[in-house]
């Protein structure tokens, strides 16, 4: 089937109009994907019984050359997935096709014996969970925190290219202390990265203990094993998660939990930049490149839409909600169990993805701008009255009781010159030559404090 034809035909735009976060996220977060795992979970804990478990089969499995049942997992390929939903198609269960594919495996290999001991001792949600866990390691790791952190890197990027741009700064809209262009790209570039370390300190769980936590099956054949140490050095030493010693049938999700909500908070502070990007350049502050072909308008030629900040905030919340629903959702089950959290778990791949391409639409967005010189030295220019705050500083040094009152008097809710400011200035007789000079020297532009040396600072 050509591409435009599968688009055609896709329910969602993950699959279709924005394909290349399928591309990147379909390794780790598709039905082949959650397939792909439940098989090296599988294959994970049948050699892990074969390392340490005390039986005449399965030490005369320790005598052979196992790589042939590795290959089961590691050369895992379409054909392999499709077989287990042949079998899936006659059991109607996902979990037990994948345990029937294996045997097959073996039995091919001339390792029928071992069928036995695959997924002895667990429950379906023995591999589920652990395969959830590796799935969402490996897609934060390869995938989603890479391009988050190449994200953050770039608005540092821009901090330090823009450092030393003035900029009038808005409070509540209105005009105020001016600050740089680069300084306000670094408050996002340092939130970004708080965001991702956080995400980056959640420890990723994961049970392996039976069918209500309790190790009850496997104890019975093996009663001299102590499972509960056994299956941490299986889930932390073999699968390279954090085990959890305590579940009912299903590892809590508290994990899940904790990084849905720091992907939520990641792409809210990434809506704040969009919107952010999205006024300056209603105000002129930065400029969009025209691109040759490009409309912005079906009627109107002249318009250049910041349509990427609003593509990437629309994604963003599209995440977000997902994000919101799942974190609702998958740490409350019934007493031991319930399958409700099996099919939300599905939609995992949604939140990561819709996250993924409002990145890459703030990406675009950005390097279709560039600061418009003109525009922010205007700006300035015409706000003299944004230095009524450092005269009346100075006024209080000398212990002018009602220093605030008399800027307030001269500047509140009026455009005051450059004139009028100076010759307030030059009237303070209380002060002394070299900080009225200060004060005449003053600039709207000139009055940045540290933005630009904080702009500078390393992040990265």
């Amino acid at each position: 089937m050509e591409k435009l034809e599968f688009e055609c035909k896709t329910l969602s735009p993950l699959d279709g109009r924005y394909g290349k976060i399928k591309d990147a996220l379909g390794d780790y977060f598709s039905e082949y994907a959650l397939v792909k795992y439940r098989v090296f979970v599988e294959i994970s804990w049948l050699k892990y019984l074969i390392d340490h478990v005390d039986t005449p089969v399965l030490n005369d499995a320790k005598k052979k050359d196992l790589s042939g049942v590795e290959k089961i997992s590691s050369e895992f390929n379409y054909d392999s997935y499709k077989r287990i939903k042949e079998i899936e198609a006659t059991t109607r269960h996902d979990v037990k096709a994948v345990e029937y594919y294996i045997d097959e495996q073996l039995k091919a290999l001339g390792f029928e014996h071992l069928e036995s001991f695959v997924h002895i001792g667990c429950t379906s949600e023995d591999i589920n969970n652990t395969s959830y866990g590796c799935m969402i390691r490996d897609g934060l790791k390869n995938v989603w925190l890479k391009a988050a952190y190449d994200f953050a890197k770039t608005i540092d990027g821009l901090a330090v290219k823009y450092a030393d741009i003035p900029m009038l700064a808005h409070t509540h809209g209105q005009p105020a202390t001016p600050t740089t262009v680069g300084k306000e790209f670094k408050v996002y570039a340092y939130r970004f990265k708080c965001a991702l370390e956080h995400i980056e300190s959640i420890a990723i769980k994961a049970k392996f203990n039976g069918a209500t936590g309790n190790y009850s099956a496997i104890g019975i054949p093996f009663p001299n094993i102590d499972w509960e140490k056994a299956n941490k050095e299986f889930v932390e030493d073999y699968l390279g998660l954090t085990f959890n010693p305590l579940t009912t049938q299903i590892e809590s999700h508290d994990y899940t939990v904790d990084i849905l909500d720091g992907i939520r908070h990641y792409n809210n502070i990434l809506m704040d930049l969009d919107v952010d990007m999205w006024l300056y350049i209603s105000m002129e502050y930065f400029k969009q490149i025209p691109v040759k072909g490009e409309v912005g308008s079906s009627t109107m030629p002249h318009k250049i839409n910041p349509i990427r900040f609003e593509n990437s905030e629309a994604n963003a919340d599209f995440s977000n909600n997902i994000c919101v629903a799942l974190s609702n959702k998958l740490p409350k089950s019934r007493m031991q169990r319930d399958l409700s959290d099996s099919s939300s778990q599905r939609n995992l791949g949604l939140a990561f993805g819709y996250s993924l391409q409002a990145i890459n639409e703030t990406t675009g967005g950005l390097a279709k701008c560039v600061v418009n010189n003109e525009k922010l030295e205007e700006d300035l220019n015409e706000k003299w009255e944004v230095l009524a705050e450092p005269i009346q500083q100075m006024l209080r040094k000398y212990g002018i009781v009602d220093a605030y009152d008399q800027l307030k008097a001269l500047t509140r809710g009026k455009n005051i010159s450059q004139e009028a400011i100076m010759e307030f200035a030059k009237s303070l007789d209380v002060l002394s030559d070299e900080d009225r000079q200060t004060l005449l020297n003053m600039t709207p532009a000139g009055y940045i404090g540290q933005a630009a040396n904080l702009a500078k600072k390393q992040l990265f």
